[in-house]
């Protein structure tokens, strides 16, 4: 499984998967951009309309990731960075379920491609 995750923002661990993402707060739409490697290592760029306070663009990233990947919002938490734009998000589960379902690349639940995981 391991390979699966080479150069990609996801990564294996023991109650499910972890992800890298650089968030931009106060952007004009909520939305989960493309994959950017600038030497510290894969995350994905994920925009959120919500301000950087009382965790507020935290929780809109969650609440954009949940409803991308069809996921409910508990399956989702912060583990690390959560007062900075680079954070590791906890998916929890089974790993190879949740990387079958999610389409990091495209931002979109794997199989649903059409609809821009809507």
């Amino acid at each position: 499984m391991a390979a699966a995750f080479a150069n990609s923002p996801l990564s294996p661990a023991t109650d499910g998967l972890r992800l890298r993402v650089h968030v931009t707060p106060r952007a004009a739409v909520d939305r989960v951009g493309e994959i950017i490697d600038d030497g510290r290592g894969s995350r994905l760029r994920v925009s959120v309309n919500a301000p950087p306070h009382d965790g507020k663009a935290n929780a809109a990233v969650i609440r954009l990731l949940a409803r991308t990947w069809r996921l409910p919002k508990t399956t989702f938490a912060v583990v690390a960075g959560a007062s900075g734009r680079d954070k590791v998000i906890a998916i929890l589960g089974n790993a190879d379920a949740l990387a079958a379902k999610i389409d990091v690349g495209r931002g979109t639940a794997a199989g649903n491609r059409s609809r821009g995981g809507r």
